[in-house]
C-alpha cells in the first residue's frame, strides 16, 4: 500500500471562526492573519493505492462557485488537486473510491464537477463510488441555519439524486487497512479515517483537529454545531493518539501535514515529531 499527500491548494478563513473563544493574542503567533482577520489554510487530500483501489480522501473546493463565492475565501490553484494527481500519473478516471469525512464545501466541493460544454453539474470521478455516513447525508440534506452557508447544493445533489452515494454505515467499504471513527462535535457523524500503514496508525484528523495549533483541547472552532462535544471527543482521541502512537494528518494546516504526539510539563498536547507522510 502506498499513501500520497494530496494538495488541493489553498484558501482563506476567518482567524476568529477557527479559532471559536481563543482570544486573537494567542492564536495569531500560531497562524498570522491577514488585514482582515483571515489566515490561510491548506486544502490537503489524501490517496491510499493498492492493487486495483485507488481511495481519495476528500477533495477540497473544486471550481465551479461563482466569483462573488471564492471572493470570501481567496482560494489559489483551482486544479492543483487534478495536477497533482496528474504528476502521479493518475486521472479523476481511475480513482475507485472517494471518501468524503463530511459534506461541507471546503471538503467534497471537488466531488462535482461543471461540464463545460452543457453547464451540467456532473462527478468529477466518474468511476469511483463516493462514501458518507448515511446520518450525516440526511443532516447535510436538512441543514440547520448554522450549517446551512456550508453545505451547498450543487455539492450534494448531483450524487445523492442519482444514487451514488455508498454508506460507510451500512455498505461494505471492503477495505481492510482502514477503519472509520465517527464524530459528532463538528457536525452529525464526521467519519475519520484511521489506516494502518506500514508499523503506524495514521488518523485523518478532518475538521476535529484541523491543524497543528488546534491540538490544545479547547482551541475548537466557532464552525463546531456542538462544541463542547467536540472537547470531549478529542480528549479522548488525542489520549489514544498518545497512548497508541498515532500519526495525525491535518486538512488544513498550512505548513504541517503529520504529526506525533506527546503530554507536555502541564499534561496537555503538544506536537512531538513533524514531518511528511512520504517520510514514513
Amino acid at each position: 500500500m502506498e499513501l500520497h499527500s494530496i494538495s488541493g491548494g489553498f484558501f482563506k478563513l476567518d482567524g476568529g471562526a477557527m479559532f471559536g473563544v481563543v482570544p486573537k493574542s494567542i492564536w495569531n503567533k500560531l497562524n498570522p492573519s491577514d488585514d482582515h482577520n483571515l489566515c490561510l489554510w491548506a486544502l490537503r487530500c489524501l490517496l491510499i493505492s493498492q492493487g486495483n483501489r485507488l481511495i481519495l480522501i476528500d477533495t477540497g473546493l473544486g471550481n465551479k462557485q461563482n466569483e462573488r463565492f471564492f471572493s470570501h475565501y481567496q482560494p489559489t490553484a483551482f486544479d492543483a488537486l487534478e495536477t497533482n494527481l496528474n504528476n502521479l500519473g493518475i486521472t479523476s478516471h481511475d480513482i475507485t473510491d472517494v471518501v468524503l469525512t463530511h459534506l461541507h464545501f471546503d471538503h467534497c466541493g471537488g466531488a462535482v464537477t461543471l461540464n463545460a460544454t452543457n453547464g451540467d453539474l456532473e462527478p468529477a470521478f466518474k468511476n469511483a463510488r463516493y462514501w458518507t455516513h448515511s446520518l450525516h447525508l440526511s443532516h447535510a440534506l436538512n441543514s440547520n441555519q448554522r450549517e446551512k452557508a456550508s453545505f451547498l447544493s450543487e455539492n450534494i445533489l448531483p450524487l445523492s439524486t442519482n444514487g451514488l452515494f455508498h454508506f460507510l454505515d451500512k455498505d461494505d467499504f471492503d477495505f481492510p487497512q482502514v477503519s472509520f471513527i465517527y464524530v459528532d462535535g463538528h457536525t452529525e457523524k464526521m467519519a475519520l479515517p484511521l489506516i494502518q500503514y506500514k508499523d503506524h496508525k495514521i488518523l485523518y484528523c478532518a475538521d476535529l483537529i484541523p491543524s497543528v495549533a488546534h491540538l490544545p483541547v479547547n482551541f475548537v472552532m466557532s464552525y463546531d454545531i456542538k462544541p463542547l462535544q467536540t472537547m470531549i471527543e478529542k480528549q479522548e482521541i488525542l489520549e489514544n493518539a498518545h497512548h497508541h502512537r498515532y500519526v495525525l494528518f491535518f486538512e488544513h494546516d498550512p505548513i504541517n501535514e503529520a504529526c506525533t504526539i506527546k503530554v507536555n510539563a502541564k499534561g496537555k498536547f503538544e506536537a512531538e515529531d513533524i514531518f511528511l507522510i512520504s517520510n514514513l
